[in-house]
């Protein structure tokens, strides 16, 4: 067994290697950019060494550092993890001519399973049923073009050596094929450098089931059985299960001793994934499911195979790529239970799932922890979220004995993910674990595409997480000064026994109407009598509030309203419009300012915005400093209204 490995990846997927690792008494060399200097995965590792600037093409995609960390660590071998170099079978190769032992498949494997239209020759030459379509070198638009019609429409034009959804794209009729394939080439040419493409038939109701193969050197290869990775957004994986809903044992059979002869035809090692296409509009058939690819490297969903087999694929490759034999025989493999795995992306559902960077101020998947699942991550609470890489922020897997037990078991695991400012797609995998379809299995790649409008979550906060915040307000308010209480709270009629408590969600206003006994310091609240036990978790920060709301990590803010109940126009919270860089701050706490004075100056999409006082008063709370990153809606300057 090897002594020592260098892991070259990042994030979640190195943390996971690092920790099986260290329990095989390993010891483990990170390697980092500068933007993860403070990463995760640097303060695990035994070793880390710093390979070059933030963007991977400067870093973590550069082999020959990566090679030269591992020799200056006295490594005795390379883990690639998932993505950046993890199926580029040049630095496998270069990994191996430096003495080192490579923890993957052969160069060769690579390479025979790199391009889409090889490998579905290759498959087909070993008896693996593939999709109908073109796969030749003659790449004539016109002759493609005939080729799309004699397939049949639809058809979908994919980049040979495509990957993630780029260079792919769906053409309904003939009229449409000629713009798509200068698209769909232009597209492959600037990622892949290839602009070879293949056609192949459209299937009408596709599910994604893959397999999950794994081969020594001393000639065993077994499966794994089958995942299910139909809901994608945007050709990407959203939420993967094991096993796949509707999978009769007879289907399964011919399904796996497929995947299996595919991997014996490329004399497979270690770790991979045979990726078929299903045609779902009957039900899945065994002569309805064709070979699509290989990925030939660990899987972002290989948690799910892990959970319902009770293996470590991670401590197999080891043991594989160190010259030992696979742990298990084909018939010592079983299934036990459901398994389902969310991917926890930093993005906002609401703003067209862009991403979302900046620092986890509040970041706490413990409860959801605790209470039901696995998480797999690679950050911590304060850790920032950097532009450079993969928004995916953790992987959040859940076991139980059926599939509706791990379905709801995982929705409430995404109820409970706690994340601000960086925004989340918590609430969105959350409706989306509970629809209708999802929940009987009635399953396809363009589920969500087809219902993205009812899966985006509400715009704004629940009835519960309005009253948890007003009761914030009213316990913070109870061993304040009578009068202080009622001119902050209830407006400007110090008189007036009872008012509003309004709170500010993405700058849109919303009422909670709070009663209060006059002239005591005993104030009771009177709307719907809430159950303090079934509120939300509530968290004071200086924003505001922090609340949960099924998966939303929403800030409410209290604004003063004046006597009659309504709004004023001396609500002085100044907030950063988008995410930025503050380049000047132009006051100090304490300060008295002007209608129009400027504030503050952000720096934001390469543009200047200059921030000002909406009304005279005073600089009440000052948020902001000179070079500071903020987040949008970060509270940056607070002005009060001089009476």
């Amino acid at each position: 067994m090897m002594k020592s490995l260098l892991i070259a990846n990042r994030g979640e997927i190195a943390c996971r290697i690092i920790r099986t690792a260290r329990a095989m008494g390993i010891r483990t060399i990170a390697v980092y950019s500068d933007a993860d200097a403070k990463a995760l995965h640097v303060r695990q590792a035994d070793e880390a060494v710093h390979i070059g600037p933030s963007p991977a093409r400067e870093s973590y995609l550069v082999g020959e550092k990566i090679i030269a960390a591992a020799k200056a660590t006295s490594a005795e071998a390379i883990h690639p993890g998932y993505g950046f170099l993890s199926e580029n079978a040049e630095f496998a190769q270069a990994v191996i001519d430096a003495g080192l032992i490579w923890v993957g498949p052969a160069p060769d494997s690579i390479t025979a399973m790199g391009l889409k239209d090889a490998a579905k020759k290759l498959m087909a030459e070993a008896g693996v049923p593939v999709t109908p379509g073109y796969m030749g070198e003659n790449q004539d638009p016109a002759f493609l073009g005939k080729q799309a019609a004699e397939i049949g429409y639809p058809v979908l034009i994919k980049a040979v050596a495509g990957g993630g959804g780029k260079g792919m794209r769906k053409v309904e009729d003939a009229a449409e094929f000629a713009d798509a394939l200068a698209s769909c080439q232009r597209e492959a040419t600037a990622s892949f450098g290839n602009a070879h493409v293949l056609i192949e038939k459209y299937i009408q109701r596709p599910r994604h089931i893959e397999v999950q193969v794994f081969g020594d050197t001393h000639g065993n290869i077994v499966h794994l059985f089958e995942r299910d990775c139909s809901l994608q957004r945007r050709h990407q994986k959203v939420i993967e299960e094991a096993p796949a809903p509707g999978m009769d044992e007879a289907t399964r059979e011919q399904l796996c001793a497929a995947a299996v002869k595919a991997a014996k035809a490329v004399d497979y090692v270690g770790a991979g994934t045979i990726e078929f296409i299903a045609d779902a509009s009957e039900g899945l058939r065994a002569d309805r499911i064709w070979f699509m690819e290989m990925n030939t490297r660990l899987q972002v969903e290989h948690p799910v195979t892990e959970e319902i087999t009770g293996v470590d694929l991670v401590e197999w490759q080891l043991r594989v790529a160190s010259g030992e034999a696979l742990p298990k025989r084909q018939d010592e493999l079983r299934i036990n239970g459901w398994a389902m795995e969310a991917r926890l992306y930093a993005e906002d559902p609401a703003k067209g799932f862009l991403p979302s960077v900046g620092p986890l101020t509040h970041f706490d998947l413990s409860t959801a922890w605790r209470t039901e699942g696995r998480i797999e991550t690679g950050v911590t609470p304060c850790d920032q979220i950097s532009p450079f890489y993969d928004p995916m922020i953790a992987k959040l897997i859940v076991h139980g004995d059926n599939r509706d037990e791990a379905r709801e078991g995982l929705a409430k695991t995404c109820e409970k993910v706690r994340c601000w400012p960086v925004k989340t797609n918590a609430a969105f995998l959350t409706k989306l674990l509970r629809d209708d379809d999802f929940t009987s299995a009635d399953l396809d790649t363009g589920l969500i595409a087809r219902k993205l409008d009812v899966l985006q979550p509400e715009d704004a906060p629940s009835e519960s997480a309005l009253q948890a915040a007003a009761l914030m307000v009213l316990d913070g308010a109870l061993g304040g000064h009578p009068e202080d209480i009622r001119k902050t709270y209830l407006g400007r009629d110090p008189q007036r026994p009872a008012g509003l408590v309004g709170f500010r969600l993405n700058s849109a206003k919303r009422l909670v109407v709070v009663s209060l006994t006059d002239g005591s310091k005993e104030y009771e609240v009177r709307f719907l009598e809430p159950s303090i036990a079934s509120l939300p978790w509530v968290e004071t920060v200086a924003e505001g509030f922090l609340v949960d709301d099924n998966g939303r990590t929403l800030v409410l803010r209290p604004s003063r309203v004046d006597g009659t109940g309504h709004h004023g126009n001396h609500d002085g919270d100044i907030l950063s419009p988008m995410p930025g860089r503050v380049i000047a701050v132009d006051v100090t706490a304490g300060q008295s300012v002007i209608k129009g004075q400027k504030l503050l100056t952000l720096e934001a999409m390469k543009m200047e915005h200059s921030l000002t006082a909406p009304f005279d008063g005073v600089v009440a709370v000052l948020n902001a400093e000179a070079g500071a990153q903020v987040q949008v809606e970060a509270l940056l300057v607070r002005i009060e209204a001089v009476e």
